[in-house]
């Protein structure tokens, strides 16, 4: 092109990643590029014609990428491109020929970029090199900051808990010797204006802790002699962490030990402090608070509290642009400290707490609360296991289990856990069962394959202890990761069935919607991810239930490579933004919780976010595509 007018300029301003390259280079590769025209059906590039020559921006158009072992029918690409869209950037980076072929799916007017000036672009211009070595994961971070920004305009005044402690701790902590008296390590923290002293040995490593809750309860109530070494009334029982960990661990230790300081040990000398006011003064969350409330909770108004406080704590975190892999970790934990406290509560009440089964029990979770992946809205999956006590039958124990777990179920359901509709529950006599009884059902799952066998594998299989004998379900765990990664043909039928959920990803128009004109984030977008994690980690043995961790776990054992799990994490985690904003949005309006759905009108949604469910949705049929190679479907 001999000129750049402003209409070309005002084109590729609107798409990333030129929306965000230097005007100077933007114009360098336009004066570069040359249009193209491709009619309907037309090939633009294929493996055929050796390594690619050109980088390629559709202007109008579709272009459709057709990869055999992706295909679930013939008129079924498995990738559509349009306006604003560029491609093929993994054959341009790797200087090799397409994987697919590109084809015209309409009359299509295309940009292109000889392959020489792409990769003298890629050393101008940092913007465009990020979003080609990075696509989706660039994608993804630039729609984060435009949802925070939406929540909240004093978001870049707050810290990250994906920051390390290093980052954000108290260096150089004031510490004391154990032999110090009471007397004067208080007159020390009260001159000082500090709410915690820490005693060190002569190599520097902690022995004891001091806060001043502690003064209260351990000092001033009991009325102590403070002339005594101030070790006699510290607590020894410290939390601690590395440098290197990450601000979100120690706000989850907070919550679930009930302390608001944690050590930050290096070579086990103390080398920082962390407390709750460092984590949380700017971001208005009290964890810490939270989860006293609930661990001490004596009655269920008080639980409602905690569950209406857990959502508030999500919001708010949501707002401060706590990344959505971290939020549903934070829901979810939060979630298991209510459920045992109810779980807790209800055996207390029910006088079994002292019976010979008080240690001979487990209360599990399921679904998506045992893979640590609840959101805003979920109901309840659970379940029970046991051992049996000398002298007493299977169904012994359930009688005297059955409606103590159907006191718990209809607690939970009072703090916002809707009944499951499918009864998945621990109060149904199908799913309070003995240890042998589970191995049992479990080995006819994986004998058997039907469908209804299937169906409860992908339920079941992500199964974790929240209360109880955490033994037992270790134990069940060890037992199905060694029965199901040699049990090919299982294996086999659960690729074929997740194979039936496709993305819904359209020829004509960009998704493929129901008769509302909406897509169901959950069903088509977040269950084709959950399910190829599940069969790659039964394959390889890997024992843990939350798909991300099932997913890099495996990536090795299965020899995927780690460019291609950190392209399907991506694509999950963009789908649970989406799901969490939709429902969000729907409780702020008032929605209750029973009510609460995953689908999303994508008219709704804009472009940049429009662009990213459709390469979201590509990951998910890369994905599959991985899974019917592995199974030859």
């Amino acid at each position: 092109m001999s000129a750049i007018h402003a209409s070309q300029l005002t084109f590729f301003a609107v798409h990333a990643p030129f929306d965000r390259m230097e005007p100077a280079h933007l114009i360098w590769m336009l004066e570069r590029m040359k249009l193209a025209y491709y009619a309907q059906g037309e090939v633009i590039v294929s493996p055929e014609v050796g390594a690619v020559e050109n980088f390629v921006v559709i202007k109008q158009g579709l272009v459709h990428g057709e990869q055999d072992v992706a295909h679930a029918a013939e008129s079924d690409p498995w990738m559509e491109l349009a306006e604003g869209e560029c491609f093929p950037l993994g054959a341009l980076l790797a200087q090799r020929a397409v994987a697919s072929t590109y084809r015209a799916g309409t009359d299509t007017f295309c940009y292109e970029l000889p392959v020489a000036d792409f990769h003298t672009l890629l050393g101008m211009s940092a913007p465009f090199r990020d979003f080609c070595t990075r696509r989706i994961a660039n994608l993804l971070e630039h729609s984060n900051q435009v949802i925070q920004a939406q929540y909240t305009q004093s978001s870049a005044e707050q810290q990250s808990l994906t920051s390390p402690l290093l980052a954000i701790m108290r260096s150089d902590p004031i510490t004391c010797s154990p032999q110090a008296s009471v007397r004067e390590v208080l007159a020390m923290m009260h001159e000082l204006r500090i709410s915690s002293m820490v005693a060190v040995d002569d190599e520097g490593r902690p022995l004891g802790i001091l806060t001043l809750h502690d003064v209260l309860e351990r000092i001033a109530l009991p009325q102590i002699d403070v002339n005594q070494p101030v070790i006699s009334v510290m607590s020894t029982q410290l939390m601690f962490l590395s440098p290197q960990a990450l601000a979100h661990e120690a706000a989850m230790m907070m919550a679930k030990q009930g302390c608001g300081h944690v050590l930050v040990i290096e070579n086990e000398r103390l080398v920082g402090l962390v407390t709750e006011r460092y984590l949380f003064a700017l971001q208005r969350v009290g964890l810490r608070q939270i989860g006293s409330t609930i661990r001490h909770a004596e009655t269920v108004d008080v639980l409602l509290r905690g569950a209406a406080d857990i959502r508030r704590m999500a919001h708010n975190m949501m707002a401060q642009g706590v990344a959505a892999e971290l939020l549903t970790q934070f829901i979810s934990t939060f979630n298991d400290l209510l459920t045992a406290r109810v779980v807790e509560l209800e055996f207390a009440n029910s006088g079994l707490g002292t019976s010979p089964l008080a240690d001979r029990l487990c209360w599990m979770a399921l679904g998506s609360e045992g893979r640590f992946e609840q959101t805003f809205s979920t109901d309840q999956d659970n379940a029970l296991i046991f051992t049996l006590p000398e002298g007493m039958t299977a169904n012994q124990v359930r009688e005297q289990l059955l409606p103590l777990a159907l006191h718990i179920n209809n607690t939970l359901d009072a703090c916002g856990f809707p009944l499951s509709k499918g009864k998945i529950m621990a109060s149904n006599p199908q799913w309070c069962l003995s240890l042998d009884e589970w191995k049992l059902a479990f080995g006819n799952w994986l004998t058997n394959g039907t469908p209804e066998a299937l169906l409860h594998a992908s339920i079941f299989f992500d199964f974790r202890s929240l209360y109880g004998a955490h033994a037992l379900a270790e134990e069940l765990r060890n037992w199905l990761a060694r029965s199901a990664s040699g049990n090919t043909r299982f294996l086999h039928q659960m690729a074929e069935n997740a194979m039936s959920i496709r993305p819904p990803l359209g020829v004509v128009r960009d998704f493929v919607v129901g008769k509302e004109n909406k897509l169901d984030l959950k069903l088509n977008g977040v269950t084709p991810f959950v399910d190829a994690a599940r069969i790659f980690s039964l394959a390889a043995g890997v024992t843990h239930t939350n798909t991300l961790q099932r997913l890099r776990a495996s990536a090795t054992k299965l020899k995927i490579h780690s460019s291609e799990i950190d392209a399907w994490i991506n694509a999950f985690l963009f789908i649970q933004v989406l799901r969490m904003r939709h429902h969000d949005e729907k409780k702020v309006q008032g929605c209750s919780d029973d009510k609460l759905d995953n689908k999303i009108d994508p008219e709704q949604l804009n472009e940049l976010n429009r662009r990213i469910l459709k390469e979201a949705f590509r990951q998910a049929r890369k994905l599959q595509a991985r899974l019917a190679l592995e199974y030859h479907l």
